[in-house]
């Protein structure tokens, strides 16, 4: 017999369901198609929530110990102006802020976590392709060479362009997005504060991380528009950053070619089923979300921590799961719906109308609510900080040897 489960996917979902699922005694393997986790431009927020799991885990202390930032509130530009828009000093968790950690830094804790646990393994370079089929039910999958590897389940965690996810005849709902984004960075002297922000101008929306030592800006531009963007010319695309963001325009030379600005092409959507006799799919395989608040990575992890707190001890115990994996699905459902209808209102009701040709640059009503009243604020905190029907670590943990 094989692996009693594999995870197709080395991202957030893949690893934390790795760590998990390995801490409980299941013998887990963890794929990943690329040959280090060393991807940019990829989503750096570490929430409130997640530092939590890992101090239920007893790993937050050495979390904390790598390099990264804190913050503990959320600001929009809006026509020169800043909003706080989310205060995390008052959530009700030991640690208040989020971390801002390049996601490779991360994915690396979780695999040393990982690799403290015998029945743990990884294999790097190594794409899956395809899933075995036994009789009626997923037994296993394909990698790229041919070689076939047997496994009780199979966890697909290989992102929103999930190829298991179409094996496995699952099917998806569109739920739309109006927005694409280009990546791109410019350096920029350190400050004491992150200071991450969305800058809001007519016609323009810029997401700006702050790394320490360089922005990771996001322009967002509608859908479609990439082409019509590049055709200006990349001289017209600098002009266009720094009318909105003037304080970084001295820097954006360090875009020296349309190879420095990365396309994201947004998707925002679901599955109407999770899982068929075999196979479960979590994270951006189950659900893509649009980059509004960051919290792709947060829903993801929270979805690892589900599965190993509905599947884990049955595995190992030996039991089959099958007639368990449609829970998963229950249990994480709706904050995937709470958070794609918040994330749509925005594209809807904030993007849209400030990437119009004609925009009129003004506060929108329930951001100048969240300035006069700072009270408020933790509304925002709370949905983005913990997210909505917040998982705890409820998996078992065995006896090491």
């Amino acid at each position: 017999m094989g692996n009693r489960l594999v995870i197709a996917g080395g991202g957030p979902a893949g690893m934390m369901a790795g760590l998990l699922f390995a801490r409980a005694g299941v013998e887990t393997l963890v794929i990943e198609k690329h040959g280090d986790f060393l991807r940019d431009f990829r989503g750096d927020t570490v929430h409130p929530s997640t530092i939590e799991l890992f101090d239920e885990l007893g790993l937050a202390e050495a979390l904390l110990l790598r390099e990264h930032d804190v913050v503990t509130d959320i600001f929009a530009s809006v026509g020169g102006r800043s909003y706080r828009v989310a205060d995390l000093t008052h959530l009700p968790v030991r640690h208040k802020f989020m971390m801002m950690m390049p996601q490779w830094h991360f994915l690396d804790f979780v695999r040393d976590a990982a690799a403290r646990w015998p029945a743990f393994s990884l294999r790097m370079d190594s794409e899956v392709v395809d899933l075995v089929l036994d009789g009626g039910r997923i037994g296993g999958v394909v990698l790229k060479d041919g070689e076939r590897i047997a496994a009780d389940l199979v966890i697909g965690a290989d992102g929103r362009g999930s190829v298991l996810r179409d094996a496995a005849g699952l099917a998806r709902r569109d739920l739309g997005a109006p927005i694409d984004i280009f990546w791109f960075r410019v350096p920029k002297p350190r400050t004491r504060h992150n200071d991450t922000m969305g800058r809001f101008t007519p016609g323009t929306v810029i997401a700006m991380i702050d790394r320490g030592d360089y922005w990771q800006c996001a322009f967002v531009f509608a859908k479609g528009g990439a082409d019509r963007i590049r055709a200006g010319g990349l001289d017209d695309f600098r002009k266009r950053v720094a009318l909105a963001v003037p304080e970084i325009a001295a820097s954006l030379d360090a875009i020296r070619s349309w190879d420095d600005v990365k396309l994201l092409s947004v998707s925002l959507d679901r599955l109407t089923r999770w899982h068929r006799p075999g196979f479960l799919a979590i994270g951006d395989a189950a659900h893509a979300m649009s980059p509004v608040g960051g919290v792709g990575i947060n829903l993801a992890i929270q979805d690892a921590v589900a599965a190993a707190n509905i599947l884990a001890g049955p595995l190992a115990r030996g039991e089959a799961v099958d007639r368990l994996l449609a829970q998963v699905q229950a249990r994480r459902l709706f904050p995937v719906r709470v958070v794609q209808g918040m994330q749509r209102v925005v594209h809807a009701r904030v993007l849209g109308p400030t990437l119009s040709a004609n925009a009129q640059m003004k506060a929108p009503f329930a951001l100048r609510m969240l300035d006069r009243f700072p009270i408020l604020q933790r509304i925002p905190a709370r949905i983005v900080g913990l997210g909505v029907r917040r998982e705890h670590i409820r998996s078992p943990a065995a006896i090491r040897k």
